[in-house]
């Protein structure tokens, strides 16, 4: 078979550019919602949205065959848990957020007021004691230039208010692409670029596709967890991130071997669906799509769990993006691997045939 041709345009570039700049914490997903379901709603038949933001885009709506391709939409966040009498807020963990690189972070307070400028202060180097100060949850606070908690209050700032760190989308070196919360919406580009592709291809599949992006993935696979009994697929294809094991301080023999540059990764789990993933493995080879291989044990950590123990079994597959410094805002992926995992869902959905049993014994 031949090699599918794929680069990411200028406009699909510019969607991303948009969508990542966007804020859109865990149990607060709907603006960025709302920007992938506008790009990708040309491409599709149908959508549906659920009660708590998941988005399903629908090509085929009326088969009976169900096919998933699935990112999360949520990134990491915080959450304003305390505001001292001088004004300073504490906070806790809105999923998994890392509490060592917040000190001299600049930050948005989403409140109804619209957002809220403020900063992770820290000690100056001058005054700290390295014993007692290290970064902790407990010692972390944000100034937003208050002096009292009824300044803060008067800013429309309290108690629950969601909390994201600042920043903006940037390339590296013209290969990366770089910025917060590409864990996962780097997931919602790629399959709202299959969905593009297969509309521009003028292809017809045999089977109902099911394009997710899930909400609340960072706090336990929630929104997948929804989904997946509304939905009841026949089949789940999850796309995430992973780590980029080569730069300093990680063990590649607890961590694995996995890399920018060398395509996506294909995971081995018990979760995973063994027949599921040998029809990626084979797209890849007929289409000379460069792949690596991954082992989780017992579970992925993704929302593929929620796909394969959810509705009685899903048979279900986890196709991953390598990525640098996850859960920082300045996470790395390779614009060439974003490519290859476009190709590569894409050559697997072409060789989806609904009336090939999935089961281990037939």
């Amino acid at each position: 078979m031949s090699k599918i041709d794929y680069k990411i345009s200028e406009q699909a570039k510019a969607f991303l550019q948009k969508y990542l700049n966007n804020t859109s914490p865990t149990g607060y997903e709907e603006s960025g919602q709302r920007i992938w379901l506008d790009y990708i709603q040309p491409y599709i038949d149908t959508y549906d949205v659920d009660s708590y933001g998941t988005v399903t885009a629908i090509v085929n709506p009326e088969a009976e065959y169900k096919v998933v391709i699935e990112a999360h939409a949520d990134e990491i966040s915080w959450y304003v848990s305390y505001i001292s009498d001088k004004g300073f807020l504490h906070v806790i963990r809105n999923g998994g957020s890392d509490h060592m690189i917040a000190p001299s972070m600049r930050v948005n307070v989403h409140t109804d007021q619209g957002m809220v400028d403020g900063v992770f202060g820290w000690p100056a180097i001058h005054l700290r004691k390295v014993k007692e100060h290290q970064p902790k949850i407990s010692n972390i606070t944000i100034d937003v230039g208050a002096s009292s908690k009824e300044e803060v209050e008067k800013m429309g700032i309290h108690v629950g208010c969601v909390v994201t760190f600042k920043d903006e989308f940037f390339t590296l070196n013209d290969k990366y692409f770089g910025g917060r919360a590409l864990d996962n919406r780097i997931g919602g580009f790629m399959i709202a670029e299959v969905a593009k592709t297969l509309h521009q291809h003028k292809k017809e599949l045999p089977f109902g596709l099911y394009i997710v992006n899930a909400v609340q993935e960072e706090v336990g696979l929630r929104g997948a967890q929804m989904v997946v009994e509304r939905i009841q697929p026949d089949m789940a294809i999850i796309t995430d991130v992973c780590h980029d094991t080569s730069t300093p301080l990680i063990e590649v023999k607890e961590a694995g071997d996995t890399r920018c540059h060398l395509g996506p990764v294909i995971t081995y789990a018990p979760a995973v669906q063994n027949n599921v993933r040998k029809m990626i493995i084979q797209a890849a080879q007929d289409h000379e799509i460069p792949f690596q291989r991954d082992a989780s044990s017992r579970v992925t950590g993704t929302d593929t769990d929620a796909f394969a123990y959810g509705n009685g079994g899903v048979p279900s597959a986890l196709i991953s993006l390598p990525t640098r410094y996850m859960h920082t805002t300045v996470e790395l992926v390779s614009q060439s691997d974003v490519e290859e995992t476009i190709k590569l869902i894409y050559a697997t959905l072409l060789s989806i045939d609904p009336k090939r049993s999935l089961k281990y014994i037939q």
